[in-house]
């Protein structure tokens, strides 16, 4: 035997689901945590928060597998399939593709998980692309699907799926257990979610977009056993340490004992929830920035902080500059060196560094 799918016992994994008893606690208070925190938010900041949520998840989905999106165009793509008003600017293939299926894993949180499901998925993914045969449907190619690195003269084989033929097969049996799972209160959220997600990905029942399914669907898993969608920032989190995500992978590619599996992913559910409550905070200091300071500052300070908002927790990479301000407003020197230093006495701004180095900083501490 060479891969776990070749077990015996396959795929009856083994864990002590005792062990996730602590993480399932701290995931049920971050659960309440972020719908408490929602119900705060306004209505338009609520869509603001969806927007936001939805466009990152799109973004680092894809950049964990090398992909590296516009998060203009992104952003403008989930408002269109949520059905909000936005920029008609013409959008590539594959962002609206992603973006689509994210608004689809959210809308559809409730809705039976199925072949055609995982189909639909697939063909969103996979929109505009022509290097792939089989869209909307699983692999039926002849040869191995097989994950390997290095060059063609000396491959590394880091694993190797179940053959196209036993895919319907296989994944009969993970929807079956999928849906019988759901219904069981007595397994653990967070186990239900992280098996799921291993089991679609030991599977690997697609030619291309298997890990952003797979993720989607740790995301639904969730959203479906607490009966709303969860808002979670898993692939966020992900894409920060991508190499103990496949780390973790990796190590269940030969047994089917997933403690040590389990006990990695649970606690990178509740970073990603800890995320999203960040989030919300954030869009929640947004309301009181602009009560606080909306009567004080002009259109240009407005539209510059504005764009800070609009550029998520991270912010401007590094702080905001001079230029910055200049090229957001078009202004001139001067006009942005006192702009500035408005904001810096009304507290709405705080610097750092000097002379060329000086670089702006939302004040959260209002």
């Amino acid at each position: 035997m060479k891969w776990v799918w070749q077990h015996k016992n396959w795929p009856n994994f083994e864990f002590d689901s005792n062990n996730m008893l602590p993480f399932e606690t701290v995931f049920v208070q971050n659960s309440g945590k972020i719908v408490g925190a929602i119900e705060h938010l306004a209505k338009d900041n609520t869509d603001v928060l969806k927007v936001e949520l939805l466009s990152q998840e799109a973004i680092s989905t894809s950049s964990i597998e090398g992909e590296i999106l516009n998060r203009d165009s992104v952003q403008n793509s989930i408002r269109k399939h949520l059905g909000l008003k936005t920029e008609f600017k013409k959008i590539p293939a594959n962002v609206s593709g992603v973006s689509e299926m994210m608004v689809d894993v959210y809308l559809n949180f409730d809705k039976p998980l199925t072949h055609d499901t995982l189909f639909e998925w697939h063909k969103m993914l996979m929109n505009g692309r022509r290097d792939v045969e089989f869209i909307g449907s699983y692999r039926q190619h002849e040869e191995p699907m097989q994950i390997v690195s290095g060059n063609l003269n000396n491959p590394k084989i880091f694993y190797e799926a179940p053959p196209s033929q036993s895919v319907m097969m296989e994944m009969e049996g993970f929807l079956n257990w999928y849906n019988q799972k759901l219904k069981d209160n007595s397994f653990p959220t967070l186990c239900f979610a992280t098996i799921t997600h291993l089991f679609f990905e030991i599977i690997h029942p697609f030619e291309d977009g298997n890990g952003r399914i797979g993720r989607a669907l740790v995301e639904k898993a969730i959203s479906q056993r607490l009966k709303m969608p969860s808002l979670n920032s898993l692939a966020s989190v992900i894409d920060k340490e991508k190499k103990e995500y496949y780390n973790a992978l990796q190590s269940c590619n030969n047994e089917l004992n997933v403690n040590k599996y389990l006990l990695y992913f649970a606690q990178l559910i509740i970073k990603s929830q800890e995320y999203s409550i960040k989030v919300v905070g954030f869009l929640i200091l947004k309301t009181k920035f602009f009560m606080k300071f909306q009567s004080l500052i002009n259109k240009r300070q407005e539209k510059v902080l504005l764009r800070i908002f609009e550029q998520g927790i991270e912010g401007f990479k590094g702080g905001l500059s001079a230029g910055n301000y200049k090229t957001i407003t078009g202004t001139s020197n001067a006009t942005a060196t006192r702009d500035l230093l408005e904001l810096l006495k009304m507290n709405a701004l705080i610097k750092t560094g000097e002379l060329k180095a000086t670089r702006y900083h939302l004040n959260t501490d209002i």
